[in-house]
């Protein structure tokens, strides 16, 4: 069984939660008419999957190598990314002035999601290659823009996020890797690991985004610098000079994502590697902040598109698997899906997975309405709203994925756990999303402290009234109408969970992070059963009964079936801080 792009389903809520068409009249989106967005849709699916989609399997059992300094990665992951080069599909949403197209994010965002569902290790190269572009395009001079920017936006290039060092992790202000002025440029000399594509055989060059420290910086992360570090240094006439002072000291053997190369780079072994400010001086975190968000999106983006790939893969086991006979009768073993525990693990992996993709679209929706809205109150409001999107997406579609991925495992029982299939090679690709890109406790905290309570509770409060305002409405269709009470209820747990951390969580730091991590899980939950419920109501505005009813049906069963979670989790926010707290160390 191989990857299929959802394409009927991804345009459904591309027009109906991302509302697409609203989206191409604004200043700049103009291109993206009907016929377009279907045609970049059906392309987009067959490539992946016809092309990256079957390099999937192969390439987690063989990996990427690292040998006499240069790394392979597994067979036919170069023609397919030449594939993916030509056919311009790394440029979607970027500038047209540097070779981009200029389309919506949203729509690069479902396009994003078929390379990740085809083969996460594969995605994973272009995914960091377009944070780079974010990140050259808001903070790069005008002479980095001229000198990288139109072979990255193509894809020729590829480009790296150099955060992590050893005696670090997340602890980015403890870094010390140093950055020694000189002329026109600067020195750099340290150590990074877990980097991503940090060395690779796709493209021509890398272009490295590098964290570093000036011998007069501060300490901390106040004091903290970004730098570009090519791999291969550019000529005025964009020719190639010599090779950088940066080499690939090795690969990490991982748990999953085997065909993706995690580099551990050594930069300056030979009296450093020539590296070019981004930005001020001292002023780094705030630009790769830039990169870190739009990663941090196309990071919920990956968990979405594993879930997606799981569920296909157990779904076509469970019509194909004969075992047992059917509780409802008949003397001849049955195919698994008539069996009724195996049709709720496919409806829970169906209805998390469809709420996951109306999260990731939707907010994809608010970055193209906070770049583009001609109304500058209308752009403030829509980057207020992503701003408190982006961690939920990051950490609920991420633990969806594992969610989903451990069923899909379930689903094929003993064959799950057995490499043959698949199943097990989708939990352990799942199982890295929670933790890169800042992990979700980490997610967690930035939602309580830098979202919510920065604010004092404004844009989650204004987040709650427009989620009541969307709930399907009193005079409907009884079945739908049916969605609202429980909607209701949910909602009014996420109101006095907010309230509670506003007010005692403002008091009390270490209380507040204490019920971080159930506060972001309720608003993914709450946020997944809203948009199902507005997915329904918008289905049954058209004219396909089938696929309406389909619709309520996901929607149905989510309320009834997973929203109840809510109110434990209202709960563990609210009242779980004290008996979380109160363990000693020796407790432990």
């Amino acid at each position: 069984m191989t990857y299929q792009a959802p394409i009927s389903e991804m345009r459904f809520v591309l027009d109906a939660i991302a509302e697409l068409p609203e989206i191409s009249r604004l200043p700049g989106y103009e291109e993206a008419t009907a016929d377009l967005v279907a045609a970049i849709l059906e392309e987009a699916g067959k490539l992946a999957g016809d092309v990256i989609a079957p390099l999937n399997h192969a390439g987690d059992r063989a990996g990427s190598v690292f040998e006499n300094g240069v790394v392979r990665t597994p067979e036919g992951f170069q023609e397919a990314y030449k594939q993916f080069v030509a056919g311009g599909w790394n440029a979607l949403p970027f500038d047209p002035a540097f070779g981009g197209q200029g389309l919506p994010w949203s729509l690069a965002t479902a396009v994003q999601e078929m390379w990740q569902a085809a083969n996460l290790s594969f995605g994973l190269c272009p995914l960091l290659t377009v944070g780079a572009v974010e990140l050259l395009q808001a903070h790069g001079s005008e002479q980095q823009k001229s000198d990288y920017l139109a072979k990255l936006i193509s894809g020729e290039w590829t480009g790296t996020m150099n955060l992590t060092e050893p005696q670090a992790g997340s602890d980015v202000g403890a870094l010390k890797t140093r950055a020694e002025r000189d002329g026109d440029h600067y020195l750099i000399t340290g150590q990074k690991i877990f980097i991503t594509y940090g060395e690779h055989d796709l493209a021509d060059n890398i272009v490295h985004m590098v964290l570093a420290r000036l011998p007069d910086a501060p300490e901390g992360t106040k004091g903290i610098s970004l730098f570009l570090v090519p791999k291969y240094l550019v000529n005025e006439d964009g020719s190639f000079g010599q090779h950088n002072d940066l080499r690939c000291v090795s690969l990490e053997h991982k748990l999953g994502i085997k065909a993706s190369p995690t580099a551990v780079m050594s930069y300056g072994d030979s009296g450093g590697a020539v590296g070019y400010l981004v930005g001020a001086e001292n002023q780094g975190m705030a630009c790769m902040f830039t990169m870190m968000n739009n990663a941090r999106l196309a990071v919920g983006v990956q968990g979405l598109a594993l879930a997606e790939c799981a569920y296909q893969q157990a779904r076509a086991y469970a019509f194909e698997r004969v075992q047992s006979r059917a509780l409802d009768g008949g003397d001849e073993p049955a195919r698994i899906i008539r069996h009724p525990d195996v049709r709720r693990m496919l409806a829970t992996m169906k209805a998390r997975t469809q709420a996951a993709r109306a999260l990731a679209y939707w907010a994809a929706a608010a970055l193209d309405r906070a770049k583009a809205e001609p109304d500058e109150s209308k752009r403030a409001a829509a980057q207020a709203r992503l701003d408190l999107l982006i961690p939920i997406v990051k950490a609920w579609c991420t633990d969806v994925a594992c969610e989903v991925a451990s069923l899909g495992v379930q689903v094929h029982g003993g064959m799950g756990f057995i490499e043959e299939t698949g199943a097990a090679q989708h939990y352990r690709d799942a199982r890295i999303l929670p933790i890169y890109e800042g992990t979700n406790g980490i997610q967690a905290l930035d939602l309580f402290i830098r979202k919510l309570l920065r604010d004092q509770g404004t844009a989650m409060n204004t987040l709650i009234r427009d989620l009541r305002v969307g709930l399907p409405p009193v005079g409907g269709p009884a079945k739908l109408a049916a969605l609202r009470p429980p909607l209701a209820v949910a909602i009014e747990a996420l109101e006095r969970a907010t309230a509670w951390l506003l007010d005692e969580g403002g008091k009390s730091i270490v209380a507040g992070a204490a019920g971080a991590t159930p506060y972001l899980a309720l608003c993914g939950s709450v946020l997944g059963g809203w948009l199902l419920a507005r997915s329904a109501v918008e289905a049954g505005r058209q004219e396909d009964g089938t696929f309406a009813a389909a619709k309520l049906r996901t929607a149905r069963f989510y309320t009834e079936n997973l929203l109840g979670e809510t109110a434990g989790l209202a709960g563990a926010v609210i009242r779980g801080a004290e008996s979380t707290l109160a363990f000693t160390d020796d407790d432990f």
